[in-house]
């Protein structure tokens, strides 16, 4: 019998406050009760810094972000600076993978699980959106050395197999960036571009990463697909591939939630 993932659909929500939201449910999903746990969500226009983050990449001055209502986060996970904000479906997975090897970073006390979980972890969130992306008939795929989700653009030349400096970069729609506490149980996870304000990543060299574009569904896909269709991809493609049944949260619960943290 498979375990229970429960999903909370909680629409707009301030960074600050899903990141409370993951802490707390965190804690009882290593208590034991709560079960695994995917939330999806949407954030106002936000700037998040990742352990691995280098001010450089932030283009836009203090004048600039106050002017387009940006927030500026520093936060835990893996990873440089990212975006998020409306249009943009933001999963995070909050799912106990084990204490076996975990390692703890005595500066943050942040888990590490063993090398080869942690990458296989990613892995999965990137064949996630992958088989999700397939089912709304979008072809991606993962790039060896780099994480995240790839679309390959049409080359610039009618060739069939046109010579290496013709080729344009493959671009980005998803980015992934987790934490695994002390716990063992994981934080963060994945935003996935559906029809976002593009211009938001002139802010920012996404991901520390100057020479691929970003793109989103609304760039490849006419008509763009709802969130709601997205979100239902995703949960599907989710539940398949962590081999997990996928409950929609009871709404007594879901409206706690928004209640106390929306």
């Amino acid at each position: 019998m498979k375990q229970r993932c429960l999903i909370y659909q909680l629409g707009l929500v301030p960074y600050e406050q899903a990141w409370d939201l993951q802490n707390r449910l965190a804690a009882e999903i290593a208590s034991g009760t709560q079960p695994a746990t995917l939330l999806l969500l949407e954030h106002p226009h936000t700037y998040t810094f990742g352990r691995s983050g280098h001010s450089e990449n932030l283009l836009w001055d203090e004048t600039e972000l106050v002017r387009r209502s940006i927030h500026l986060h520093g936060v835990d996970r893996g990873g440089d600076i990212t975006y998020h904000g409306p249009g943009q479906l933001v999963g995070y997975p909050l799912l106990h993978l084990g204490t076996a090897g975990l390692r703890i970073d005595p500066q943050n006390g942040s888990g590490r699980l063993p090398q080869a979980d942690y990458v296989g972890y990613l892995r999965k969130l990137e064949k996630v959106l992958i088989n999700a992306l397939a089912q709304l008939g979008v072809a991606s795929g993962q790039v060896p050395g780099l994480t995240g989700v790839w679309l390959q653009p049409e080359v610039s030349s009618p060739c069939a197999d046109p010579p290496p400096d013709l080729r344009k970069p493959v671009a980005k729609i998803a980015a992934i960036g987790v934490k695994v506490d002390v716990k063992g149980v994981s934080r963060h996870g994945f935003a996935l571009n559906v029809n976002p304000d593009m211009s938001y990543w002139d802010g920012i060299i996404g991901c520390g990463l100057k020479d691929n574009p970003m793109t989103s569904l609304a760039e490849v896909l006419q008509p763009v697909p709802t969130m709601q269709q997205v979100s239902e991809a995703v949960i599907e493609a989710f539940g398949e591939i962590f081999e997990f049944e996928m409950v929609i949260a009871e709404e007594h619960r879901f409206l706690h939630l928004l209640k106390v943290y929306v």
